[in-house]
């Protein structure tokens, strides 16, 4: 994002309300249609499904600078999903319709947010590649890879830490939790991850987009 156009954000949505929600906090159940919207300050939202089995299935994570629900917000599309603070969360609240006015009103912003919408559509176009024609073990190292360039924090030697778990990459990929163990010990004993108790180490992203390509 533009530092011009994230100035314009910042400076329009923080005269709306604030609030601080707690990791775990639902923002948004299904079948809810809120009358706003949210800008997310700090820290990561969820946007899930839940499964026959009771599982749930990641659709999207939202980081600063974001604002969702849009699909809703714009073309009063019926939500189907949850929102819930995957940490502890600052946001805005804005009233939809004020939402919709400023998009309207800076062409510079709307532009920003389409882009980064095709930008977020090229991942899941990606995941769905896999999930019709992939491994189990593809379907695993794209996760970690798309976790890593989004959210990964960098080391000086080339790896990302994630903060997360085996739970929350099975929810990403749609593959079981003892699948994504399976998997990510044949990983590990390659040396391309290092697993702690609250964190996943990806060692090198290049040798696991060159795993990846020969999964494919």
């Amino acid at each position: 994002m533009r530092p011009s156009v994230r100035e314009k954000i910042q400076e329009y949505f923080s005269a709306y309300p604030k609030r601080n929600y707690p990791k775990g906090q639902i923002l948004v159940f299904a079948d809810e249609n809120p009358e706003h919207i949210f800008y997310i300050v700090k820290g990561r939202v969820r946007k899930y499904d839940v499964s026959y089995r009771g599982d749930e299935v990641i659709i999207n994570t939202f980081q600063p600078p974001s604002f969702f629900p849009m699909s809703w917000a714009l073309n009063e599309t019926h939500n189907k999903y949850f929102y819930k603070a995957e940490t502890e969360v600052s946001l805005h609240i804005i009233p939809a319709e004020d939402a919709r006015k400023f998009l309207e009103d800076n062409p510079d912003v709307a532009f920003d947010l389409l882009s980064r919408l095709y930008k977020g559509l090229e991942g899941i176009y990606g995941r769905m590649v896999h999930l019709m024609s992939g491994t189990a073990k593809s379907r695993l190292i794209y996760e970690l890879i798309i976790e890593s360039r989004r959210f990964g924090q960098r080391q000086s030697d080339g790896s990302y830490i994630l903060t997360g778990n085996e739970v929350d990459l099975a929810a990403r990929s749609g593959l079981s939790r003892e699948t994504i163990s399976r998997e990510m010990r044949k990983l590990k004993d390659q040396g391309l991850v290092h697993l702690s108790k609250n964190n996943i180490v990806v060692m090198d992203i290049t040798k696991l987009e060159t795993a990846l390509g020969s999964e494919v």
